[in-house]
């Protein structure tokens, strides 16, 4: 028996036969796969790019953070210092002053390291540092320093005389003073102080001293000095149950004082008497009864004063 096989002609072209599902699907799909990873490695570069980026933004703001310059102060002597700035980018502009006051600049010329010497004032005084790079990044630096002087000379009434009174952080050599243009007086200290007691002439003088340490630093001070004597003054007891102040000086008394056991009295003598009147006075008052303690105080024209106490029983 013959049989028959029916097969679609569509499907049979050139004696073969085509699988139409698997030709429309192949081509597709590679196709697919392509865009898929061509997507995913855009992306990739994408995300590399902005790490990068990101990282170099950060190594940047790193680099901005530590570049400021930096500021050495160091103590070399008693009375000096030493300033040195440095960075690691050209110093565009490094200077210095004392208590706010006038500017002091320290060649920079672009370099990354500058420094110099600076003289200590004596006193107490702020120093100010500022440095400035060529990104305009700068940094301040502030201190305040206390130097004593190396030399003081102090001249102060001693009676009717002057003391000088010389002392030094160093040993004093010697010391010499002189009145007006005379000749000068020699005085050895050996010390770090020394006193020294002169008498005042009379009148309107200068006084120059002059004091020499161990290292030869020098000091001078020269005063003007009004050469009086203090008034005299004295209490004696009268015969009549009263006492006498007496009081005399060739400027003129200008004003009395005294006390009777503590009761105080004042007599203003240039409001009442002329300057020849005053320049030899005398003044009675009454005693009390039983013990009396007196002090009296006579003040000449230059408020120069002298003081006398006694007791006096009536």
């Amino acid at each position: 028996m013959n049989q028959i096989l029916s097969v679609d002609n569509s499907s049979i072209k050139n004696g073969k036969v085509k699988n139409q599902k698997t030709r429309n699907r192949g081509p597709a799909n590679i196709h697919s796969i392509l865009k898929f990873f061509a997507i995913s490695i855009l992306i990739f570069g994408v995300f590399i790019i902005g790490s990068g980026s990101y990282s170099m933004y950060k190594d940047a703001t790193k680099e901005v953070e530590k570049t400021k310059p930096v500021i050495y102060v160091e103590n070399t002597q008693e009375e000096q210092i030493l300033l040195k700035v440095t960075h690691d980018k050209s110093l565009a502009k490094v200077i210095y002053n004392w208590n706010s006051e006038t500017d002091i600049p320290i060649p920079c010329n672009n370099k990354q390291e500058v420094e110099t010497t600076i003289e200590l004032p004596t006193g107490v005084n702020t120093l100010t540092v500022k440095a400035i790079d060529v990104n305009g990044e700068e940094i301040e630096y502030t201190q305040v320093y206390t130097i004593e002087e190396p030399i003081n000379i102090n001249i102060e009434p001693d009676g009717n005389n002057l003391k000088i009174i010389a002392n030094g952080r160093n040993k004093l050599q010697y010391m010499t003073y002189r009145w007006d243009e005379n000749e000068e007086t020699k005085v050895d200290i050996e010390a770090n102080q020394g006193e020294q007691i002169i008498e005042i002439p009379k009148g309107l003088h200068k006084l120059t001293v002059i004091v020499v340490d161990e290292n030869n630093k020098t000091e001078t001070k020269e005063q003007e000095v009004n050469g009086v004597t203090k008034p005299k003054v004295e209490v004696i007891e009268a015969e009549d149950g009263k006492f006498t102040i007496k009081a005399s000086d060739e400027q003129g008394i200008k004003k009395v004082e005294f006390k009777i056991n503590e009761k105080k009295y004042t007599l203003n003598l240039d409001q009442v008497l002329e300057l020849e009147e005053r320049k030899e006075f005398e003044y009675s008052y009454e005693l009390n009864d039983g013990e009396n303690k007196i002090e009296v105080i006579a003040y000449n024209e230059s408020n120069v004063e002298q003081t006398f106490t006694t007791q006096i029983n009536k």
